[in-house]
């Protein structure tokens, strides 16, 4: 069935070296309810199936991590996407596909000259008044370089490394197949929507791969945060930036992973603290359009205690509509209204069911574990994890663009906490949520959400007549059909063919049989074994008939 699968013969080698790695770090079962063993055995390609030793003694998380490092830069950006779905994973996982590096050797300079000279509309040596060879950092997709404009400002120049955009497309078409496989072939896999994530990862990084979109990011992320002084964005030189390329400002900053450097400086840490936590809830909450991966290594502090953000290539987006449901969820959770945080919460995880008694004991649960504390008292990523643990407990899964959201708050807490130890989220949040009830319920906005419904009802009265005609005209010329998608029809026309064969073959080795004992008694001139050929053919064949039956079952049932 894989096989059908794969369009093209230079799709195998891949496939079996994913097989082979996925076997070599413990995922063996995994290959084998995907059925890339028995495709590869058909494509000729042979598979050890005894995993390595050093990754033997490891759990589960720990042997997936590194299985996506082995697999290379694709998946290991599939790795840090899944680290954002804490919704779909526990704590342990989420830790594992944080620790994956988006780290490469650099590419030889002179490999990538001809390609940065194109780009640039120049030799980098007469475009800048200096530029160094030697990458300053290197990873999957792209390597910076830093240069000098002739006007004396320092910049960088990153650089897409040659040759990754079909590397790159290669594995997400073949990622797509096998996500179609997993969740098709594997009832396990199918709650966690693998081709819902390969297509939103997939269209994240293609994104990532044109180097000026990752600039539009940073350009829209200035222009929102506006006379915000304290946050500074790297300003991009766009006479010089394009798909392959980009030069933005170079930022001269402490690094948020260097504490000591902090505390050198002598920043204030709460001042800090809390003007990076309000850039970011401002974003979130109030834009919808926020970096969606705000870890150290994307922070730099500057003198008079101000924040740089860097590398904008991932990028969340709230629609206001999820935004209001934020603000729904946060005001259910202040009123301690179940049946308010159920319905947000079944209709985040587009669930057509009505909310289960034991989804609302356990979200009252949830509510009963932080009722009397002040903010204070409440951890948000305790929180968090909680309400995300009673998600995963009951299969309910959150859009992509919102589980980004709160692995985003959940990133600034951790670092926001390393910055001041005693620091308070959910109180520097507390505001924005305020104005965000404010700002819905404001005669304004109201007149603008009427003003929408009307204006989409006058749409459908108006064109219902247009559609009744297409109906009946369609029902006349006999062109009206009736789609209705029955859940697994298609898995059971699967295993109806699958009996019909094995009955088939059953059938035709009784004929064998009853075909051999007939020959039996007939005497014939030539014989093996005190048999005729012909009756010692007829029982070769029914005991084959017999053994692939027999084997047809078992692998059925196993």
């Amino acid at each position: 069935m894989f096989l059908e699968a794969i369009s093209a013969g230079k799709d195998i080698g891949r496939v079996h070296e994913i097989a082979s790695i996925l076997v070599r770090c413990g995922f063996g079962d995994m290959v084998r309810r995907l059925g890339l063993g028995h495709a590869l055995e058909q494509a000729g390609k042979a598979l050890h199936w005894k995993y390595a030793e050093e990754t033997a003694s490891l759990q589960p998380h720990q042997r997936a991590r590194h299985a996506l490092q082995k697999l290379g830069p694709t998946f290991v950006k599939l790795g840090q996407v899944l680290a954002t779905r804490v919704d779909l994973f526990p704590p342990e996982w989420i830790a594992e596909f944080e620790m994956l590096q988006d780290s490469a050797p650099p590419v030889p300079f002179e490999a990538l000259r001809a390609q940065l000279t194109e780009d640039l509309g120049g030799p980098p040596e007469e475009i800048f008044a200096e530029f160094d060879t030697e990458p300053l950092a290197a990873a999957s997709i792209a390597q910076v370089h830093l240069a000098r404009l002739h006007d004396g400002t320092q910049v960088v120049v990153k650089i897409r490394r040659p040759d990754i955009k079909r590397v790159v497309e290669a594995d997400l078409h073949l990622m797509d197949r096998l996500a179609q496989i997993a969740g098709k072939e594997n009832p396990e896999t199918q709650r966690f929507c693998p081709a819902e994530v390969v297509h939103h990862f997939s269209i994240s990084l293609r994104r990532e791969l044109d180097l000026a979109h990752e600039c539009r990011n940073a350009v829209r992320v200035m222009e929102n945060l506006g006379a915000d002084d304290h946050v500074v964005i790297p300003k991009v030189y766009w006479q010089w930036t394009g798909e392959r390329v980009n030069v933005q400002e170079y930022i001269d900053g402490i690094s948020g992973r260097d504490v000591a450097g902090f505390e050198a400086a002598g920043l204030d840490r709460a001042l800090i603290a809390r003007r990076g936590a309000r850039a970011v809830l401002r974003m979130v909450l109030v834009d919808g359009f926020f970096h969606a991966d705000p870890h150290p290594g994307n922070v730099f502090f500057l003198p008079e205690n101000r924040i740089a953000l860097i590398d904008f290539g991932m990028i969340g987006h709230l629609s206001e509509e999820r935004r209001f449901q934020v603000v729904d969820l946060l005001h259910g959770m202040v009123e301690r209204d179940s049946s308010t945080i159920c319905e947000v919460l079944l209709e985040w995880s587009d669930s057509l069911s009505l909310p289960s008694e034991r989804l609302v004991a356990d979200i009252c649960a949830f509510l009963d574990q932080y009722h009397g504390l002040s903010l204070g008292q409440v951890r948000f990523p305790d929180m968090v994890r909680d309400m995300m643990a009673m998600l995963r407990d009951h299969k309910l899964m959150l859009p992509a663009d919102l589980s980004m959201m709160f692995k985003v708050f959940l990133t600034l807490d951790g670092f926001c906490r390393q910055v001041q130890p005693d620091f308070d989220l959910i109180a520097e949040a507390r505001p924005f949520v305020r104005n965000a009830l404010i700002t819905r319920y404001t005669p304004q906005e109201i007149a603008k959400r009427g003003w929408h419904g009307v204006s989409g009802l006058i749409d459908v009265l108006t064109g219902l007549p247009r559609d009744m005609r297409r109906l009946v005209r369609a029902a006349r010329k006999g062109a009206l059909r009736v789609h209705i998608n029955v859940e697994e029809l298609e898995r059971f026309g699967e295993r109806l063919d699958t009996a019909v064969s094995r009955l088939t073959v059953g059938m035709i080795t009784a004929a064998f049989i009853i075909g051999t004992s007939i020959i039996l008694s007939v005497t014939g001139d030539t014989e093996y074994l005190g048999m005729s050929l012909l009756a010692a053919l007829g029982f070769t064949l029914a005991v084959l008939g017999g053994v692939w039956v027999l084997f047809s079952i078992w692998r059925g049932r196993h």
